[in-house]
């Protein structure tokens, strides 16, 4: 199983990059006081982060704003997935304690300001892709059962013909989606080369330290950007 990375995605935006973690062998039942433990401390500082700039605003999420615009999807009706998570705990909102796996993205999401995704690798049917949509592409919205179809040009993340996130790291598909039966978990991170490389990196690194640790699970990291297309999960 690969991931790619389309050529047009960098027609569109020629600065963004992605780094990876691919876990293999976790044991995701249960409860993990650790992850809980970052989960907390990440909220409390993103708090602090975006009390005094709202994280519409904050620039370290200016990126994707524009990235946003660029791509035709309005920033302030589909807002990135880390901008929803900062926004909802500003508010006052608590996260959901809905899996380990889960948790830890959302720690590392909010503790670095940057979109990272679950997914679960068992799930896939072939390649994972970084593409724009095609007529026919499928995506199943979290907790329905029926799909909705796509028209062509949208970016997204897609295994096959079923679209795992739509608007690239909008919403997540209720396919593939990561529970406590998931074993083998990928985890994208998504960034740009020219503003925020270095913690992609940091994150990455970071967050499979930790499940190496936690888990003894094995890890893959990747890092893929204009210069690299395609690797091996």
């Amino acid at each position: 199983m690969r991931f790619i990375i389309s050529d047009r995605v960098f027609d569109a935006l020629p600065g963004v990059c992605f780094g990876v973690v691919a876990a293999r062998g976790m044991d995701n039942q249960g409860s993990r006081p650790e992850v809980n433990g970052l989960l907390r401390q990440s909220i409390a500082a993103a708090q602090e982060k975006f009390r005094a700039v709202a994280p519409k605003n904050h620039p370290d999420l200016q990126p994707y704003r524009e990235a946003f615009q660029k791509l035709g999807f309005n920033p302030n009706k589909f807002s990135c997935s880390v901008e929803a998570l900062a926004a909802r705990i500003v508010k006052g909102g608590m996260l959901p304690d809905i899996n380990p796996a889960v948790n830890l993205a959302n720690a590392y999401s909010l503790k670095y300001s940057l979109p990272m995704g679950a997914h679960d690798l068992d799930a896939a049917h072939g390649d994972i892709e970084v593409r724009f949509s095609r007529a026919g592409d499928s995506f199943v919205p979290f907790g329905q059962s029926e799909p909705e179809l796509l028209d062509e040009g949208e970016l997204v993340y897609a295994d096959g013909r079923e679209i795992k996130t739509r608007r690239w790291i909008w919403r997540q598909s209720d396919r593939g989606k990561v529970t406590a039966e998931s074993k083998n978990i990928f985890f994208p991170i998504d960034g740009f080369a020219d503003y925020n490389r270095e913690a992609v990196l940091a994150a990455r690194d970071e967050l499979a330290a930790t499940l190496e640790c936690i888990f003894a699970c094995r890890v893959r990291l990747l890092y893929l950007d204009t210069a690299a297309r395609a690797a091996l999960l």
